[in-house]
């Protein structure tokens, strides 16, 4: 059976060292039928999280999984600004990313779904440091205003998935080469300020993501970024809504923007036209949540970063 669904979704404090990235130590619990090390304190209710993101694959604290998980999680929890775009304040507290994500079938942005899904994998027992970045979409910049994720296996990998359209599987933070990200080809640069990750383009040029400094952040330390992100109107986030998310685990994905509805596969892309009155309706249809407000998109002269 896939551990992701198929096409249409259905009905103590850590120490921050410049350099090294400390971790949440998990404890073993016995009774685990595997024996793997998961949290005894977790917030998160594990069999509950695997089964909203249709997970049905081993458990054990590995590559494999870890990329299993990922996928899972971008097939079922969209990427979507629809609270911030309907002025619904949201924040980077964990019980109100679990809430939204898990319990209400949500989506999300960054901070919500990392947020969210770093709580599960160190439920499950994985070793996960929170870095932030600096988003450079549209060109340089030095604020941070991303919460991605390191995982530490055999070796450190990168995780996301709350970027949208990029990576859906583990990178090997230490690899300099060009990787598979099972969704195009990625690289990570050094640089004096942190590391780059970069999407490689079909004139294999290597075109920046994001910045990041692989230094261990509590969930509060976005709690500025949030802010701002979600109270400036003038940024993308407020403009149009959009969503999207993994189909069968990818790289086949939909996007639904304020107009048209987006799906991508097998290297393909068929867009359909969304009228207004339907919006919600396709929004329920491909992603299996509503709006959470019942009016129309609001027409607006911007676009959704998402492509």
């Amino acid at each position: 059976m896939s551990p992701w669904t198929q096409g249409r979704l259905r009905a103590h404090p850590q120490t921050r060292v410049p350099g090294r990235v400390p971790y949440r130590q998990p404890f073993v619990r016995p009774d685990y039928p595997d024996g793997h090390m998961v949290e005894t304190n977790s917030p998160v209710d594990v069999d509950h999280y695997l089964r909203r993101i249709a997970y049905t694959g081993p458990t054990t604290t590995d590559l494999a999984t870890l990329e299993g998980l990922q996928r899972a999680h971008m097939t079922a929890a969209a990427f979507e600004n629809l609270d911030v775009f309907h002025h619904k304040p949201v924040t980077t507290e964990l019980s109100r990313s679990l809430a939204k994500v898990v319990e209400g079938g949500r989506g999300g942005w960054c901070f919500e779904l990392n947020g969210a899904f770093a709580a599960l994998l160190e439920a499950l027992g994985f070793r996960v440091a929170r870095l932030g970045a600096a988003v450079l979409l549209a060109g340089p910049n030095k604020t941070v205003d991303h919460l991605t994720l390191e995982v530490q296996l055999d070796q450190p990998y990168l995780v996301d998935v709350g970027f949208g359209d990029s990576f859906i599987r583990p990178l090997a933070l230490n690899d300099r080469s060009i990787q598979d990200g099972g969704a195009g080809r990625f690289q990570f640069i050094d640089s004096p300020e942190g590391l780059t990750m970069a999407v490689i383009d079909d004139d294999d040029l290597p075109v920046p993501q994001y910045r990041f400094r692989r230094v261990n952040l509590e969930l509060s330390d976005f709690d500025a970024a949030s802010e701002r992100l979600q109270n400036d109107r003038t940024l993308h986030w407020s403009q149009k809504p959009f969503a999207t998310r993994l189909l069968d685990g990818g790289p086949d994905r939909v996007t639904l923007l304020s107009d048209r509805l987006k799906i991508q596969r097998s290297g393909s892309v068929e867009e359909t036209p969304v009228a207004p009155a339907e919006w919600n309706a396709t929004l329920a249809e491909w992603f299996h949540m509503d709006s959470p407000e019942s009016e129309n998109p609001r027409p607006t002269t911007k676009e959704s970063p998402i492509k």
